[in-house]
């Protein structure tokens, strides 16, 4: 097939690239640079995919037949507008749309199947409602023109070259012997999807003629408290995990904030849980997930290359220098260890 990945040079879009490549597929990327590092057999096009306008042009007289749009602008939102003005840029005939959005899209909630409503279209946080607005504009295409747009719901994705800073702010701690601040009770609810299979389930879903016009959950099937997260995190780097449970409220008075810049538990993990039931993904797409120990030991390998102690691959976080590897200042965590409430362990 032709096919377009919007956002290819990151994470799910680079990977997701390679793996059409690999199959056979002809690939175009579409992203703001004029240039990538994908190869000299993978098209490049330049537009922003906020706005319409460069967006028809930069596709004007071009056809695909598939379409993966992985592209959120996390500064500036991506609105449903924006989105349909991309389907309306791609044109036709398309063998299929392939949209990733997000467990985000249902609000809150546990066990969501993806019948469930979805966020409304005033929900308050942004990612949130952007998500779902789009779902719902992308799914009316499907009932007025027959778009055949498959949308995929992950949870929190994880796996190598992650550019959130997630396993790696643990791995980062475990391996000085830093002690854990624990939000709470440490058990809010999580669930996680590799990376890789996030890919499998894009190509899963041009391949699969039911898929058109359904919504899948892709995860792991289980949901894992934060606590079992850290440990598991732990065992797959032979250190133990020494947890300081501090109270939430204590956390965010004192400047906390899960997106930063005064990180306490990873960017964005210490959220209200949402959690997804995967059994039609399974049974529709076929999609079997990574089992999660398979999955952070292949991770914690390209950490192991890629980050651990390698100063000029690293992003500088605030209060942390160079992504938790050098301890210059970390003084509000420090803070919060030395003079922090502490809750006790659980019986």
């Amino acid at each position: 097939m032709n096919c377009l990945v919007i956002g290819g040079t990151q994470f799910i879009g680079k990977l997701l690239v390679a793996e059409l490549v690999k199959a056979g597929h002809t690939v175009s990327i579409l992203h703001r640079k004029p240039s990538h590092a994908q190869g000299r057999h993978v098209k490049n096009i330049m537009a922003d995919r906020n706005d319409p306008k460069a967006m028809k042009a930069a596709l004007a007289g071009k056809r695909f037949e598939a379409v993966f749009d992985n592209v959120y602008d996390w500064e500036r939102g991506t609105t449903s507008a924006q989105v349909e003005g991309t389907v309306q840029a791609v044109g036709g005939p398309l063998h299929r749309y392939v949209f990733m959005s997000s467990v985000a899209a249902y609000g809150d909630g546990l066990n969501h199947h993806e019948g469930d409503a979805l966020a409304p279209d005033d929900a308050p946080e942004l990612y949130v409602r952007n998500k779902a607005t789009s779902e719902r504009a992308l799914f009316r295409l499907h009932q007025r023109v027959g778009l055949p747009v498959v949308t995929l719901r992950p949870p929190f994705i994880y796996g190598p070259a992650n550019p959130m800073y997630r396993e790696a702010f643990f791995w980062d701690r475990l391996r000085l012997n830093r002690r854990i601040i624990l939000p709470g009770d440490g058990r809010r609810l999580m669930q996680f999807v590799y990376v890789k299979d996030v890919v499998r389930a894009c190509l899963l879903a041009i391949h699969q003629p039911l898929a058109t016009g359904h919504a899948f959950n892709i995860a792991n099937p289980r949901p894992i408290a934060q606590f079992e997260f850290v440990e598991a995190l732990a065992q797959i780097c032979r250190k133990p995990a020494e947890f300081v449970r501090i109270p939430r409220e204590y956390l965010l008075r004192a400047g906390g904030n899960p997106m930063g810049p005064k990180m306490y538990f990873g960017i964005y993990l210490d959220m209200p849980p949402i959690t997804e039931v995967t059994a039609k993904a399974q049974r529709i797409l076929k999609f079997k997930p990574t089992d999660f120990a398979a999955g952070l030991k292949e991770t914690y390998a390209w950490y192991l290359r890629h980050v651990a102690g390698n100063q000029k691959s690293s992003k500088p976080f605030p209060d942390y220098a160079h992504q938790g590897h050098n301890f210059r200042d970390c003084s509000f965590e420090d803070a919060l260890l030395e003079h922090a409430p502490v809750l006790p362990a659980p019986k």
